[in-house]
């Protein structure tokens, strides 16, 4: 049994996405969320057995859109297959989406055939399935030279997940600096130096430094 999960802010594409996963006897809806801090609030209270290894998203939710639920939850559960299911096809999306770590890129007219298929492709063959509108504008786009490599985190999603402050206090921590360290440097109490760590775990839906030092590295945060 293949278990999948559907992240999207619209009850009626929710309700869609589970008629078509009910049609098939071998797929397993584990979980539909609203946006992308639902998801990861869902994914972490799963044990390994119980996760998804399939999760589509959609992208424009509000909080946590879907380039950030697939940059934050690829970095936590290397292991799922992230495909977008969205109506937007602009070419600022889908590489956006692919360098965040999707593993496909469908449109959301697609039938449940093509749904599971698309499972299918990225967890048998390691292949990243896309509609054929899509695979037509990243053909175009290759075509003509139009991608260039980019660090696989911009400092911009950083900016809309954590405050000023909380940046600052990331950076220290990512550096080896305890709170009391931290404390010294921003001339702030322990206490608040600790309540602005809680804040940070609580954002990036973590629960431990090990976890904040592994993504750190992963997306190259603070590098010079």
């Amino acid at each position: 049994m293949i278990k999948v999960a559907f992240v999207d802010d619209k009850s009626v594409n929710r309700s869609s996405f589970q008629t078509k996963i009910a049609s098939f006897n071998d797929l397993e809806l584990v979980f539909v969320a609203e946006n992308g801090d639902d998801c990861l609030e869902q994914l972490k209270g799963l044990s390994l057995s119980f996760q998804p290894q399939v999760v589509f998203v959609d992208l424009e939710m509000p909080g946590m859109d879907g380039i950030q639920t697939i940059q934050l939850a690829k970095s936590l559960y290397p292991n799922i297959y992230f495909i977008v299911l969205t109506v937007f096809d602009d070419d600022d999306k889908i590489f956006e989406a692919i360098k965040a770590g999707a593993s496909g890129y469908l449109l959301k007219d697609e039938n449940a055939v093509s749904l599971r298929n698309a499972i299918t492709y990225a967890m048998e063959y390691g292949g990243a399935p896309m509609s054929p509108a899509i695979a037509r504008k990243a053909f175009d786009l290759l075509s003509k030279a139009k991608i260039k490599m980019e660090k696989p985190q911009k400092q911009s999603h950083l900016d809309s997940i954590l405050s000023e402050r909380e940046k600052e206090i990331l950076q220290y921590t990512i550096n080896g600096f305890d709170a009391k360290k931290v404390a010294e440097q921003l001339d702030i109490s322990v206490l608040t130096v600790r309540k602005h760590i809680a804040n940070i775990y609580e954002k990036l839906h973590i629960q431990s430094k090990a976890q904040l030092l592994q993504i750190a590295h992963k997306n190259k945060w603070f590098t010079q």
